[in-house]
């Protein structure tokens, strides 16, 4: 990884942290799904990374929503799972040849079919991390997987949303 695609990467991260902070906070749609948009940010990391580094970024990006959401590591441990699991995920759904090293596993890069499947489970896992945390001893089992698919379908359609809208194309989806 070059230093330029560091920044973007850096600053990708930076913006969907704020925008998951100041707009995303309070936002649940009929207090069943949540949306985790900054969980984008760990997704479309270059597939060339190795799992140390990105656990050490997911958990102090999950620890510093944490700061401002007051969850006391709830994402946190939610979103260094997602990062323990996703170079496994990875070459689980890439195709015989696998993924090119350069490549970033984004909508634009992999379509829209791939794009699905590989990052919906991811989110699926955050989220039932997430609200069994959240939940633990309270909440029931019916009431976790609830919130933690509702939520998910609503973080896939964000974060196909926000790459749709401010991603660049470079194939056609």
């Amino acid at each position: 990884m070059n230093i330029r695609s560091l920044i973007s990467f850096t600053l990708l991260l930076l913006m969907l942290g704020l925008v998951q902070i100041f707009f995303l906070k309070n936002l649940a749609l009929f207090g069943q799904a949540f949306g985790f948009l900054y969980v984008l940010g760990i997704l479309v990391l270059p597939s060339s990374i190795r799992t140390v580094p990105l656990l050490i970024i997911a958990f102090f990006l999950g620890l510093t929503l944490d700061v401002f959401y007051e969850t006391i590591g709830m994402h946190a441990a939610a979103a260094t799972a997602i990062a323990f699991v996703r170079p496994l995920w990875l070459k689980a759904t890439s195709l015989t040849g696998g993924y090119d090293e350069a490549e970033t596993p984004s909508l634009p890069e992999i379509g829209i079919g791939r794009f699905i499947s590989y990052a919906f489970p991811l989110v699926f896992l955050y989220s039932l991390v997430f609200f069994t945390a959240d939940q633990w001893g309270t909440g029931g089992l019916v009431g976790i997987l609830s919130k933690s698919l509702f939520s998910s379908i609503f973080t896939t359609l964000l974060v196909i949303l926000v790459q749709l809208l401010f991603f660049k194309r470079r194939r056609g989806i």
